[in-house]
């Protein structure tokens, strides 16, 4: 009954709130439409240096609030501060430790690299950077295409995972090569780099659930756009709308009924619809541990697996070599497009067998130009986006001070 009540709390409390203002809600929307209008003008395109100023003052505001944070965690940081030192020794001290410091650096600084990534794949609500197109699936690709080349995937370390290299002992025939490679040894492979990025995007849910418990035990109405909208959904479940948003209705009551098994269901297919998972579990008060667990079972298990086993069978042998022949059965076109797609091809299977001190082949095809040029567009495009984001979040702060020193007037 405690908990029908909360849930009724919060829509009649805005409710109320909206018939008290029934009289200046024009108004209300007026500016705040207003306010919207000009932050998203506010972009580098538009305005740079406006956009870098006010990116600037958010960064140090940003930075002073991390201070501060610091400073009332002081002890904590203190007993941080006094581990990195002993760790530091550690690594620096000669001894037969070293081999398993190095062993741990390596698997530390690996394991880093993908949960970053993975964040970075979650952050602004499926809008951040989609590292698994851009990294992890063509890693798994390369190993995939490299362990049936190679009939095994035990590549030399170094150079793995900067670059891979057939073992010395290769097998002859293709027959052995065919044989030899199953695709349960490359899913062994790639799975701790798969699940770290999982692990990753997991974590990148968790701002907007923080940000919407927070909302919600307050009672106050959170400064966020996308909690703003999440709220209109839920008051317009009964009426009419899109596909979309039925969509995600549908997945908020699934979440709120079903509790850990609805979110473990969410997060382990591949779907859009999972970017308000976070908000609505934090509005509905569903404990951390069972989000947060059933997000990390879903994105870095299940989910990763799925992703893992669709990338190595699309690039297995034979698929790969039926993917190049239909290119070729294009017509008109398909010789001249098949050529570079085969050219490329033979080329990193010709890297795979030089060993270091041969002299790896220097020659680019177009079609790695091309990826790393848009690789490089996306990234940049993604650090505008934050750019921007930054300044519009100072400008939003500025309308508030605004607004705030209107009413005390």
């Amino acid at each position: 009954m405690a908990e029908c009540a909360a849930e009724g709390e919060l829509p009649q409390r805005r409710l109320v709130f909206k018939e008290q203002q029934n009289g200046e809600k024009l108004s209300v929307d007026e500016r705040k439409q207003r306010d919207v209008d000009e932050r998203e003008n506010l972009v580098l395109w538009k305005k740079p240096l406006l956009t870098l100023y006010y990116f600037t003052l958010e960064l140090l505001i940003t930075l002073k609030e991390w201070i501060w944070r610091l400073w009332h965690q002081r002890q904590t940081v203190f007993g941080l501060l006094i581990l990195l030192i002993l760790l530091s020794i550690a690594y620096c001290i000669d001894g037969t430790h070293q081999k398993y410091v190095r062993y741990m650096e390596k698997k530390t600084l690996w394991c880093a690299y993908w949960v970053g990534l993975g964040i970075l794949s979650s952050v602004g609500l499926g809008t951040g950077l989609h590292t698994f197109l851009l990294y992890l699936g063509p890693h798994i690709a390369s190993v995939t295409l490299a362990a049936y080349e190679c009939g095994s995937v035990d590549f030399p370390e170094p150079p793995y995972p900067d670059q891979i290299v057939c073992p010395q002992q290769e097998l002859v025939g293709s027959a052995a090569i065919h044989g030899s490679i199953s695709l349960w040894t490359i899913i062994s492979k790639v799975r701790l780099e798969a699940c770290m990025w999982g692990a990753g995007t997991a974590i990148g849910e968790l701002p907007p659930y923080f940000m919407a418990r927070a909302a919600r035990l307050s009672g106050a109405d959170p400064d966020d756009e996308d909690y703003q909208r999440f709220e209109e959904i839920l008051d317009q479940t009964q009426s009419a709308q899109d596909f979309a948003t039925r969509a995600k209705v549908a997945v908020q009551k699934l979440i709120q009924r079903v509790g850990f098994f609805g979110i473990l269901a969410c997060a382990s297919i591949p779907n859009p619809l999972f970017d308000l998972a976070g908000i609505t579990c934090g509005h509905f008060l569903v404990p951390f541990w069972t989000f947060f667990g059933a997000t990390l079972i879903g994105k870095a298990v299940i989910k990763m697996h799925i992703q893992k086993l669709f990338v190595i069978v699309t690039f297995s042998r034979h698929i790969v070599e039926q993917m190049v022949s239909l290119i070729g059965a294009v017509p008109l076109l398909g010789a001249a497009l098949q050529k570079p797609f085969r050219e490329y091809l033979e080329a990193q299977k010709a890297k795979l067998h030089h060993h270091t001190g041969e002299g790896i082949p220097t020659e680019e095809s177009w079609l790695s130009w091309l990826f790393e040029k848009v690789v490089v567009i996306m990234v940049c495009f993604f650090v505008c986006s934050i750019v921007n984001s930054m300044a519009q979040s100072y400008a939003k702060r500025k309308q508030h001070e605004k607004y705030s020193e209107g009413k005390m007037e």
